[in-house]
Order: C-alpha cells, then sequence, then structure tokens
C-alpha cells in the first residue's frame, strides 16, 4: 500500500491496529498519522458514531468528556454522576447483533464499565491520570475524588457493562475546594494534578500523601484570585505555565518556576516569593462586545496548544474566541482617569462643578479602549438620569423628608463612586503591576450564552479552532486566517464540549443531550453538516447575542429602578452596599 492509499483508508482501523515493529516504521507512521489528520479535517466532518441512547448511556447532560490511554478509551460523565469508560469494539459492532451488516459502524465504542461516583450534584469534568488506571473526577459539590478499578477499567469480560459502586472504586475524596471544582489538568505523573474551582483557587493534589480536610491541613493552593474561576489550560511542552479564567475580563498566566530561575529577566515580573506561582501575564481584550455589560465579562474555557506549548485560546461568554500566545509582547495600557477622559466620569458631578469650579477638559482620547470606556460612560449617564428622575418623583411623595440632607447624601455618595464607570484594568484586576497580552486572532459566528463552553484546537498540528455553540452546532475555523471552514450539528440544543482523539481523526462532542457524537471525515455528502446555512445561522446567533445583552441591560435598569424608588420612599438613601446586595438577588433570581 503506498502513502496515498493509506491517507484514504488508516482511518478504517481501530487504534490497536497502528503499532508497527520497529522504531523506524513507527515514527514513519506516525508522520503517515499525522498528515492524514491534517488532511481529513480539511475537508468536511460528519457524524459517524452515537454513544447512548434512551435505554443506555449516559441519563443526564454529558459535560465530561475525554481521550485516555492515546485514545483507546473514551471517559464522560455528567449530570448523573455516572463515569463511563468506552473502549472500541474490535469487533466492529457495539450492538449484540454482530452479524447485521447493518450494526457495523467505523468506530464502534462500546460502553465497558461504569462507576458510581457518590457525587451528590453535576460533574463537570473527568480525567484519567497518565500512567494509571485512576480517573479523577471534579463536582458541583466542591469534592474531587479519585477511582481505581485497576486494569479490568474498560474492559468487560462478558461484554456487557460492567458496574462499579463507590465502595468498590473511590479510593480517594478531597474537600480541599470551598466552592464548586469545574476542572481537572492532569500532569506528567499518575500521582499529581491540578484542579481549579469556583472559589478561586487552584490546587495541585498529590496522591502519594494524605491530610485531612476537614482539620483545615489542606495544602496551600497554589493559585488565589479574588474572583470565581471555571477554566485553566496547560500544555505537555511548558508544564511549569498554566492559564486560568472565570468571572474577570483578564486571564492569567502563571510561572510555577521559581528555584534557579530569574522571573524577571524573561518575564519583566518579579517572582512573587509569598506565593509557589507568579502571575506573570495577563490576556485581555481592547475591547467588549456590543452585548456585553460591564461587569459582568466572563472567560468560559482556555486551551493551550498541545503542539507548540505557547497559543493560547479563550473563550468569552457573549464575545467569540480569542487567540493569544505568551510568547507576544505585552502593550501597556494608560489610565483613562484625569485629564484624558473623554467625558466627565458622574452626569450629577457635572452638574454640581458648573456651579463651583469648573475642571477643565484634557484632550479626547484616541486609544484602542476608547470604545469600551465610551461604552461604560455611557452607562453611567444612563444611570444617573434613572436616579435623578426617581429623586423629583421621591420629593413629590415624600413630603416629611428632608431634601437637603437627602441630597448632601447623594453628593457624598457621588464623590465615592465618581470613577464606578470607568472601566481601568487596575480597578478590574488584582494582579495590577503585570502587563497585558492582547489577541491575534479572534473567531466568531457561533453564540456563547447558555452554558459554560470549552474550547479547543483540531488538528495534528492545531491548524484548527473549535468551540461549541446555543444553536446545537459545533463551529471550525482556520487558526491562521481566522476563517471559518465548517459548521456541524453535535447536539439538539448546546454544544458544550469538543475533543479531538490523539491520533485519528475522529471528534467526540458532547452537550445538553444525554449521548456523545463521534465525528470522522465524511463519506459522500455530510449529513449533519449545516455549512449551506452558514450565513444564516450567523446572522441567528449574532441576533440571539445582541438580544441577550439588551434584555439584560433592561433586567439591569428595571432593578436599579425599583430599588432606587424604594430607597427614595423609605428614606434609605445612602445604603450602598445593601441595595447592591439587594440588586444582584434580584437579577439572579
Amino acid at each position: 500500500m503506498n502513502d496515498a492509499d493509506d491517507l484514504d483508508n488508516l482511518h478504517l482501523r481501530s487504534p490497536s491496529s497502528l503499532h508497527t515493529p520497529s522504531t523506524l516504521k513507527y515514527a514513519t507512521m506516525n508522520r503517515i498519522k499525522h498528515a492524514r489528520v491534517a488532511r481529513a479535517l480539511s475537508g468536511r466532518l460528519d457524524r459517524v458514531s452515537v454513544l447512548g441512547g434512551e435505554d443506555r448511556g449516559h441519563t443526564g447532560c454529558v459535560n465530561a468528556v475525554s481521550w485516555a490511554q492515546g485514545g483507546e478509551l473514551l471517559i464522560t460523565s455528567g449530570d448523573d454522576t455516572k463515569v463511563r469508560v468506552w473502549r472500541m469494539d474490535p469487533s466492529g459492532s457495539t450492538g449484540t447483533n454482530a452479524s447485521n451488516a447493518e450494526s457495523q459502524e467505523e468506530y464502534p465504542f462500546a460502553c465497558q464499565s461504569v462507576i458510581d461516583t457518590g457525587h451528590t450534584q453535576n460533574v463537570f469534568n473527568a480525567q484519567m491520570l497518565p500512567f494509571s488506571t485512576r480517573i479523577a473526577t471534579v463536582s458541583g459539590d466542591r469534592q474531587v475524588r479519585v477511582f481505581d478499578v485497576g486494569e479490568v477499567v474498560g474492559q468487560s469480560p462478558t461484554g456487557s457493562e460492567m458496574e462499579y459502586t463507590t465502595r468498590e472504586s473511590c479510593i480517594r475524596v478531597l474537600r480541599c475546594h470551598t466552592g464548586r471544582t469545574k476542572r481537572i489538568i492532569t500532569e506528567d505523573s499518575p500521582d499529581l494534578f491540578l484542579t481549579v474551582a469556583e472559589d478561586g483557587q487552584v490546587r495541585q493534589h498529590d496522591l502519594r500523601t494524605s491530610h485531612s480536610c476537614t482539620s483545615g491541613a489542606c495544602p496551600a493552593p497554589l493559585v488565589t484570585l479574588p474572583h470565581e474561576l471555571s477554566t485553566i489550560a496547560l500544555s505537555p511542552l511548558t508544564p511549569y505555565q498554566f492559564v486560568v479564567g472565570g468571572e474577570s475580563p483578564y486571564a492569567h498566566l502563571f510561572d510555577r518556576r521559581h528555584a534557579g530561575r530569574n522571573l524577571h529577566a524573561e518575564w519583566g515580573v518579579p517572582p512573587d516569593a509569598n506565593s509557589a506561582t507568579t502571575c506573570v501575564r495577563r490576556f485581555g481584550r481592547r475591547s467588549r462586545a456590543k452585548a456585553e455589560r460591564r461587569g459582568f465579562e466572563h472567560i468560559t474555557g482556555a486551551r493551550m496548544s498541545d503542539w507548540n506549548g505557547h497559543e493560547v485560546l479563550l473563550s468569552y461568554h457573549l464575545a467569540g474566541v480569542f487567540l493569544y500566545s505568551t510568547r507576544d509582547e505585552p502593550e501597556s495600557f494608560e489610565d483613562q482617569r484625569g485629564p484624558h477622559s473623554i467625558l466627565t466620569p458622574n452626569a450629577k458631578r457635572r452638574r454640581l462643578s458648573t456651579t463651583k469650579s469648573p475642571s477643565p477638559h484634557g484632550e479626547p482620547l484616541t486609544g484602542p479602549d476608547m470604545e469600551m470606556i465610551v461604552e461604560d460612560q455611557l452607562e453611567s449617564l444612563f444611570a444617573n438620569n434613572v436616579t435623578d428622575s426617581i429623586d423629583n418623583l421621591s420629593q413629590e411623595d415624600d413630603e416629611d423628608g428632608d431634601d437637603d440632607d437627602d441630597d448632601d447624601d447623594d453628593e457624598d455618595d457621588d464623590d465615592e463612586d465618581d470613577d464606578d464607570h470607568l472601566f481601568i484594568p487596575e480597578d478590574a484586576d488584582s494582579h495590577q503591576a503585570v502587563p497585558v497580552v492582547y489577541p491575534r486572532t479572534r473567531f466568531t459566528g457561533h453564540c456563547n450564552i447558555e452554558t459554560i463552553k470549552d474550547v479547543n484546537f483540531l488538528g495534528s498540528h492545531d491548524e484548527f479552532v473549535t468551540s461549541g455553540s446555543d444553536d446545537g452546532n459545533f463551529f471550525i475555523w482556520r487558526k491562521s486566517t481566522g476563517e471559518l471552514v465548517d459548521i456541524l450539528e453535535g447536539d439538539q440544543h448546546i454544544v458544550n464540549v469538543i475533543e479531538s482523539h490523539p491520533h485519528l481523526p475522529l471528534v467526540a462532542v458532547s452537550g445538553i443531550d444525554t449521548t456523545v457524537k463521534l465525528f470522522a471525515p465524511a463519506r459522500g455528502v455530510p449529513s449533519f453538516s449545516r455549512w449551506n446555512n452558514a450565513e444564516t445561522i450567523k446572522k441567528n446567533n449574532a441576533a440571539r447575542a445582541s438580544r441577550a445583552g439588551l434584555s439584560g441591560s433592561a433586567e439591569l435598569q428595571f432593578a436599579y429602578l425599583v430599588l432606587n424608588y424604594q430607597q427614595a420612599l423609605r428614606g434609605t438613601r445612602g445604603g450602598g452596599e445593601e441595595s447592591e446586595a439587594q440588586l444582584t438577588q434580584c437579577i439572579n433570581q
């Protein structure tokens, strides 16, 4: 068989058939596999298999999908708190009637093992630790659990699913986090792995040692940030670095190297002597998307390239996917407060200053962040106009109120809130002195509103970028140009997770459905490609994002209106912290 035939036919084989007797032949085959994957993903993909169904598989949303043991196994979990281990069936059939030609599948994965995790809330991530049969899970119950059923994992001597109880399989329960645990990152060890949680912490767990979480003896976290975290990324080529993101407009790159290294010489940032890691870069944007609201920026997914170790993908809620590089030089951000503000910070403050001592206006701001600052100022103007209207209404309704005292209180509040609507990186982030890297490319067309979506690279050299969408599709872009190359239906509702096989042109996709879909190179016209409707899909997604932004703004404005009106009638103006808490509760209901 020549190389051309190999490229066309090799994807029909299972991973176990790719072994060669010599190192030279293996290296040649490895190059062929890389070329095959790149060529296959450059064409059209199509759905080739569905794992699970009405009477088998998961019974809830599938939140966790990961390949293990070189692609021999597929680990899945989700809302039903079960871990399922799928293995490619060497008989070529996932059904009981193997002689039926219709039951033959190109990638016949079958569930071999089912583990009852004992988690009391949804499982968000599940990973098999390298060089072992251990499986680690994280969940909304704040726990990290580790399971091990030995070499029989993913193998069933009877051909049917082998079920394991929590007592039989669970070897460790870790309660170090105080918030919902969201993601796991494995390291080059069967004993070490990282977890990230909504408590703003990144922790490294070492299964070689034990401690009591209830007695407060947990090892110190590697990272503690003042906002919720939902994603973490690490590349095996640069295992000393990792990126975290969450309820912040910035993702943070941390470096764990301390001994024998000068971080200041390499990054321009001095090492943090009080921490096990040092934040060396922040990844941000020059402006928000039109539908985003100030203070609600959120990173839902992050991924570092396994191919080159320096490229970073970040998926922003409502804003799209952005490509960064840890090698890019950071850009400075000038403080927008002071003489270069294009508008005064507060509408009421501007009126007061006209009767006292007008402040001089400087030259108009002309930086890359001007759009973001203008939007913030417009929000400020709107909020103050609403407050002014409420003030006038309350003066008519509350005849016994002390208007002079109220005005004084309002003026004091204005003094405290002058800069609230200015977007300043130093105000929005705890690592004020860390330089900011801006994106190389932005990928758009999908919709990321409803759920926490991962982002990923595709291709043997990470030539493509992919993300799920609220319309039930997943999108594939060419990394080098940002060009959209395909849209595929991956779920009846929403696609959240996309994981590429480490060697084959095979992609596992999951979301709100109880099943996992497998995609591979299409034979003929693809049935699940939505490329012919690409323009309509993109327009619908853009309109949906705009409606979400408007809806959120209207909800916020109405909440402010109601709360300010209640304050005016009750004579309780000036309770800023209490009002903010009430507002948050109103919005979250």
